[in-house]
């Protein structure tokens, strides 16, 4: 029985470790708006808001099973209290990334500069809207995976370290490379699809996307090491 627990643990950790990947690539590309010294007490805010959001809706197991109810039905397809919260979500991310990336493509040096000059609380805010919408994909999961709400729990804190432990890391690589950003960017307008896809009841299996972000990934690391030696080459 240890054994099985162990291997649930296991299990469940990993799985929300990568779709705590997603929340990480958001919250690196928001606190990028702000000054340097205001970054790393963001990063940890929106990831301390995350581990709350989580844990809380693991507590609510009640509740979030009657979000799977429908609440009411349009064209006879029933919308439930999650079917909203995704669409909410997946419509939130669509248009986040799309502003980010005309800010990345269309605006001059000195919109940039006043993009960057936003407010702390605004920032905290967006993190809180979309990862209200993570988390409820991440318990989702774990509900689905396992029915140990200690297992549950255990697995959620772990992951989430994890996070806290390569979420500065992982911003400064994005910032660091202009392209990388910009694919960061894909990945949340495709991930905002995905929920607004889901949102109607049309599955669409996620190994297929994590597939593509991870081929897309590798593509660019080429890419970036032969710009890195073309560089060396050059001097």
């Amino acid at each position: 029985m240890e054994s099985e627990l162990l291997i649930s643990l296991l299990t469940l950790t990993a799985m929300e470790i990568v779709l705590g990947i997603d929340n990480i690539v958001f919250i690196s590309i928001l606190v990028g708006r702000l000054p340097e010294e205001s970054r790393e007490k963001a990063r940890r805010i929106g990831l301390g808001v995350a581990l709350l959001l989580r844990v809380g809706l693991l507590a609510a197991l009640s509740w979030l099973i009657g979000l799977t109810e429908p609440l009411f039905t349009v064209f006879d397809m029933g919308f439930a209290g999650r079917d909203l919260i995704l669409l909410g979500g997946g419509l939130f991310l669509i248009g986040k990334s799309t502003l980010e990336i005309h800010h990345k493509i269309e605006g001059d040096d000195e919109q940039r500069t006043k993009s960057k000059v936003v407010s702390f609380g605004a920032i905290i805010g967006q993190i809180a809207v979309l990862d209200l919408v993570f988390s409820l994909d991440s318990v989702i999961t774990a509900i689905g995976l396992v029915d140990n709400l200690t297992v549950m729990v255990v697995a959620v804190v772990l992951a989430m370290i994890v996070m806290v432990v390569f979420a500065k890391s992982v911003s400064e690589f994005i910032e660091k490379h202009p392209t990388m950003k910009m694919l960061a960017l894909s990945f949340l307008l495709m991930i905002g699809l995905l929920l607004v896809v889901e949102s109607v009841q049309i599955h669409v299996p996620k190994g297929y996307v994590y597939f593509a972000m991870a081929f897309s990934l590798f593509v660019e690391m080429l890419n970036l090491k032969i710009r890195s030696k073309s560089s060396k080459d050059s001097k």
